[in-house]
């Protein structure tokens, strides 16, 4: 499970160019679709164990402002998340998503 607590003391967000090129080239997601998947409900995140070497990971499943569903791999430096790749969700992903969103309705 993620460690929830560092990400409710992030303060914003670090964007590396690089990165944000890379996803927008491979899947036409911008940086601030990246950014407002996390302030939107429902929100799921965990740790991402099988990429996390040499720095904690995570990944998120979430939506932008326009519905758009997304998964991304995210870490956080100096209380700031930074998007390391972003793409479309995935059946799975969707469906995962869907069904959170039934068990967890908004208030």
């Amino acid at each position: 499970m993620a460690d929830f607590k560092q990400l409710l003391n992030c303060t914003g967000f670090e964007r590396d160019n690089h990165n944000a090129d890379k996803i927008w080239s491979k899947h036409y997601v911008t940086p601030s679709e990246c950014e407002q998947i996390f302030f939107n409900l429902p929100l799921i995140v965990a740790d991402d164990e099988k990429h996390s070497k040499k720095e904690k990971r995570y990944y998120v499943l979430g939506h932008t402002d326009t519905g758009r569903l997304l998964f991304a791999v995210f870490t956080v430096r100096r209380n700031k998340i930074r998007v390391i790749s972003a793409r479309d969700m995935r059946r799975k992903e969707r469906k995962e998503h869907k069904s959170y969103e039934k068990e967890n309705p908004k208030i």
